[in-house]
Parts: C-alpha cells; sequence; structure tokens
C-alpha cells in the first residue's frame, strides 16, 4: 500500500503522515473552490452565446452557493458514515461531471442542474467542515495553523486557476476554460484513493503531536448517524442571540465576497473598461493577500480579542467595497482595492470558527459552525443573483456595491455585541 510505504518512510526521517492528508486536502479543496469561482469569469460569455440575461445566469450560479454552503451541516455525517476518502472522491467526480456536461450544455435548466447543482453539491462536500475533520482527526498539535492554511485554500485555487480560466476564454472560447479544473478534478482524484486515508491509525500513527504514550487506537466502526442530528443542534443553538449574530454577520460576509465579488468582479470591470485577463489577474493579486491574511488572522485569533478582529476586518472590507466604483479601474485604484479586500476576504473565518468554539463548546463547534457556515452561502447566493438583478435593471454594479459596503459596517458593529460566556450543551444533543 502506498500510503503505509509513505508513511514508514517519512517516519523515519522524524515526518508525520499528517502533512501529506493536509497537502492532498489542500489541493482538493482549491480544486473545489476554482469550480466553484470559474463560472463568475464566464457570466460574459454565456450571455452572449444563449442570450440568457446576466441576472438569469447569476440566479443559476447562485444556487451552487446555497447548495455549497447548506451541505456544511450534513457533509460531517458523510465523512463518518463513509469515510474521508470516498467523500472526496465522490465530490471530485460530481464537481468534474457537472463541469464536462455543462460544455455541452443549450438550455437553461442545463445550467441550473450542471453548474448550479452538481458543482454546488460537490463543492459543499469539500468545504471548511473537511478542513475541520482533517485538522481534528490528525492534529492534537498546530491545529489552528492546519485550519488557516485549509481555509486559505479556496483563495489559493482563484490565485492559480481564474487568470489561466479568463486567458482560455480570450483565446479559445469558454469551453476551453474548463479544461483545467477538469483535469485537476481527475489528478486528485487519483491523488485521493493513493494517499488519503481517514485516520491516523489507518497508517500505524497516532495524531500529530500526541503523547507518545498514547496507544493507537484502531479506527471505530462507521456510525450511522442519524441526518436529524443537524436539525437537533439547530433547535438548541437557536435561542442563543450569539448564534444568530454570527449567522447574521456570516451571512453579510458571503454576501460582500463570494456573490459579490467573485461572481460579478471580471463583468463589473468589463463594465469599467477593463479587459477579461487584467481583471482576473487582480481577482488572483485578491488571493494571494488573502491567502497571506487568512494565516496571519489565524495566528491572530490565539492572541486578541476575535469580535475587534472582526470589527475591524467587516469594517475595511465595506470601506473597500464604498471605494471600488470610484477606482476608476486603474492599476493604481484596483491595487488599493485589492490590498485591503483581500487581506480580509476570509479573514474573518478563524475568528468566527474561535467564538463558536468558545460559546458553543468542541463538541458542538462543528455541527453549529456548519448552520453559521450555511448562513454565509444563502448571503453569497442573495449577493449572486441580487447584483446581477441589479446590473440588468440598472446598467451598473454601484448600488449593488453600496449596499454591500453599508451591510459590512453594519456586521462590524453587530459583532461586538457576541457574549463569549459558554453556552450550556444540553445532554440530549450530544448523546
Amino acid at each position: 500500500m502506498l500510503a503505509q510505504f509513505i508513511s514508514s518512510r517519512l517516519h523515519a526521517r522524524g515526518l508525520h503522515y499528517g502533512w501529506v492528508v493536509v497537502a492532498v486536502t489542500f489541493l482538493t479543496a482549491l480544486v473545489s473552490s476554482a469550480a466553484l469561482g470559474l463560472p463568475g469569469a464566464l457570466l460574459l460569455p454565456l450571455s452572449r452565446e444563449f442570450g440568457w440575461s446576466v441576472d438569469q445566469v447569476s440566479s443559476a450560479l447562485a444556487i451552487r452557493f446555497a447548495l455549497f454552503g447548506l451541505m456544511g451541516p450534513f457533509a460531517a455525517i458523510l465523512m463518518e458514515r463513509f469515510g474521508l476518502r470516498n467523500v472526496m472522491v465522490t465530490a471530485l467526480l460530481l464537481i468534474a461531471g457537472g463541469m464536462l456536461l455543462g460544455t455541452g450544455m443549450t438550455q437553461f435548466w442545463h445550467l441550473v442542474l450542471l453548474w448550479g447543482v452538481m458543482v454546488g453539491l460537490g463543492s459543499g462536500m469539500t468545504a471548511l467542515v473537511l478542513s475541520a475533520v482533517v485538522s481534528s482527526r490528525w492534529f492534537d498539535a498546530r491545529r489552528g495553523l492546519v485550519i488557516g492554511l485549509l481555509t486559505a485554500s479556496s483563495a489559493t485555487g482563484q490565485l492559480i486557476f481564474l487568470p489561466i480560466g479568463a486567458w482560455l476564454v480570450e483565446h479559445y472560447g469558454w469551453r476551453m476554460a474548463v479544461l483545467p479544473v477538469l483535469v485537476a478534478c481527475g489528478v486528485m482524484a487519483v491523488a485521493v484513493v493513493l494517499l488519503m486515508r481517514n485516520r491516523p491509525a489507518d497508517v500505524g500513527l497516532r495524531p500529530f503531536g500526541a503523547d507518545p504514550a498514547t496507544p493507537i487506537v484502531a479506527a471505530p466502526p462507521p456510525q450511522r448517524l442519524s441526518a436529524a442530528m443537524p436539525f437537533r443542534i439547530l433547535r438548541e443553538v437557536s435561542g442563543n442571540a450569539t448564534f444568530w449574530i454570527l449567522f447574521a454577520t456570516f451571512f453579510i460576509c458571503g454576501l460582500s465576497t463570494n456573490g459579490l465579488i467573485q461572481t460579478h468582479f471580471i463583468s463589473l470591470c468589463g463594465d469599467g473598461g477593463l479587459s477579461a485577463v487584467p481583471a482576473a489577474s487582480v481577482l488572483a493579486a485578491m488571493g494571494a493577500f488573502d491567502l497571506v491574511g487568512t494565516i496571519l488572522s489565524g495566528y491572530l485569533s490565539d492572541r486578541f480579542d476575535n469580535r475587534k478582529l472582526l470589527f475591524w476586518y467587516y469594517g475595511l472590507r465595506g470601506l473597500a467595497l464604498f471605494w471600488l466604483p470610484f477606482s476608476g479601474f486603474t492599476l493604481y485604484g484596483l491595487s488599493i482595492f485589492a490590498l485591503f479586500y483581500g487581506l480580509d476576504w476570509i479573514a474573518t473565518v478563524p475568528p468566527t470558527v474561535r467564538l463558536v468554539g468558545t460559546v458553543f463548546g468542541k463538541e458542538r463547534a462543528g455541527m453549529v459552525f456548519g448552520w453559521i457556515f450555511a448562513g454565509h452561502q444563502l448571503g453569497a447566493a442573495t449577493a449572486a443573483y441580487g447584483a446581477g438583478r441589479v446590473r440588468t435593471l440598472m446598467m451598473t454594479y454601484d448600488p449593488a456595491l453600496f449596499a454591500a459596503g453599508a451591510a459590512c459596517l453594519v456586521a462590524a458593529l453587530l459583532v461586538l455585541a457576541v457574549r463569549r460566556h459558554p453556552a450550556p450543551a444540553p445532554a440530549a444533543v450530544l448523546a
């Protein structure tokens, strides 16, 4: 077995196989995020070829954001029942199948089914819950670093694939732009089958950083967790004001990032006279800044009040969105936007995860955060459709940018109302 052979070789050199698992998870999430973001570069080509309006295309693509988030509370159940490897391979095949079949679509419902439903479900299986499960199973130490790295994978996917996709659209048509994602899905599916393992015991190891005296425990049999469990958790936390504050602020987070900028930025820049390739390059620059910002945010969230960090993140993002319509879409103006907006694109995740763990306890944190993340993607879906509708009716994205900027300022104030004391955990829920 290749995984066992590599693990033995690494162990002999003082290296833990968990870092291989992190690398495979990082690249899988990277490919998933690339598939999720690529259709944003295809809004105008699809509109020109099929005669669909921008808000029509946006409404179909909004479905993928909604499903990406709503899968969160249930993804952990799938991983527990069927194993990390099986879930990751299934996700990659769903994404690849949806993207490939989409190149032959002729009707609007094809777009909804293939790039809305299939890509949304596949990417939802590899969302932040996968990162949380991998870090908790494979690492007793360095969990914060692992979460920061895996969270940043979405920015890296954008950094690598969007400029390539925009260049292919411009020179060879939008169908060829799908090819890099398809190839990456195939490569990663093979890598997951060969290298991914569910738990350290599968390769004869303890979690990284575990006490050497701790016995190596064999993987437990798959649990038949009830699909009703996420709803039971939701019912228990729905009376806690902190849950709704974090849900609302994460809704605004998704509204002001994935749904608005990731989906519409290239089209927005086209309205400002900037072609697709340089616009995608600005998005890539934001991805690079976000890679730094998210990892730094994880470091800061261990040392400072997470509410104050989120106040600054949302506040700066709101100001950046107010600035964008006045940037002139010049190199200087967009560079300022890319810097301030990029540094906190998903830097909100580590402080939010920390607050969830503090308030609701580690036993419920994963599933509670799954629901809060669902709010994030519902916000993304709202903006993906809403901004497209605004563009169709008013021939400008400016009202959508101002509305998102104002919402970010509201989120900055809301998060200060979070109370950090632990909420009681009913025994019935945790049983």
